[in-house]
């Protein structure tokens, strides 16, 4: 898969390549769990057997039959993964699942980041982390300066920190209670990286909305372009039942990804 924005370095940032009507109707297809991977004491990563042509910041609709079937967003696109938290019914019988299981899959579906610039700094709160790490490989293979700010609200809770030091990428971590890294949230951590004078070219982010919402004012006070992947509960994925929607968009097809800060 071709990295995004890989005429950056001109000047130019390249847009994440469209989705196609067939992606918009597909059916559920059958995939089979190749590996689980424990992230931390209650997220986990799954490994599929299969490929998609995605960008990071899009998303895939995971079903299993007779349960349910739920939004996330994609850890990696060759192979096909996902980084999924247990916080209710249906992340939980996912957590269940061991290789050689089965699990349906749609999509990708929305619209993901696109690298703009050579220095990233991308920050993640919770599991937000995840869709970032599949960035930051993108970022990596173009050798461009990455960034990382991980926040969560204890030690226990952080994900990823060595996962984005393999990729050659600088990591700061913030808790809340100061159980580990800068205690406070990420805003605390980012303002310092905004007032520096390599202050970074684009911040990427993914997390709470509030978060979300902290990190474009100060990146648009730093005059610093932002891209922010906004989470929501997601019916239907591709446009049609309008539970996504946000600020008049709607977040399966005019995000989840939105332009923001500078």
């Amino acid at each position: 898969m071709t990295a995004p924005g890989g005429d950056a370095r001109q000047g130019r940032a390249v847009a994440a390549p469209a989705w196609s009507a067939a992606d918009r109707a597909g059916l559920p297809r059958p995939l089979t769990v190749r590996a689980v991977a424990d992230e931390n004491h209650r997220t986990r990563t799954l490994t599929l057997d299969a490929a998609v042509d995605a960008v990071a910041g899009q998303f895939g609709m995971l079903w299993l039959p007779g349960l349910d079937e739920k939004p996330f967003s994609l850890r990696a696109a060759d192979p096909l993964a996902f980084t999924v938290a247990a916080v209710g019914p249906f992340s939980r019988a996912v957590h269940r699942l061991r290789p050689g299981d089965r699990i349906w899959f749609r999509g990708p579906f929305g619209r993901g980041f696109t690298l703009a610039g050579v220095d990233h700094l991308m920050v993640g709160g919770g599991y937000g982390t995840a869709p970032l790490h599949f960035l930051a490989a993108d970022a990596a293979r173009r050798g461009d300066r990455v960034r990382v700010v991980i926040g969560a609200r204890t030690s226990a809770d952080l994900l990823m920190a060595d996962a984005f030091r393999d990729l050659g990428a600088e990591v700061i971590q913030t808790t809340e209670d100061g159980s580990a890294g800068t205690r406070g949230r990420v805003t605390t951590a980012v303002g310092p990286l905004l007032a520096a004078a390599d202050r970074p070219d684009t911040l990427y982010a993914c997390g709470p909305h509030g978060m979300l919402a902290a990190l474009e004012d100060q990146a648009r006070a730093a005059g610093v372009p932002c891209q922010s992947a906004w989470e929501a509960y997601m019916r239907c994925g591709i446009g049609i039942c309008g539970s996504c929607e946000h600020g008049g968009m709607l977040l399966c097809a005019d995000g989840p990804v939105l332009a923001g800060g500078a």
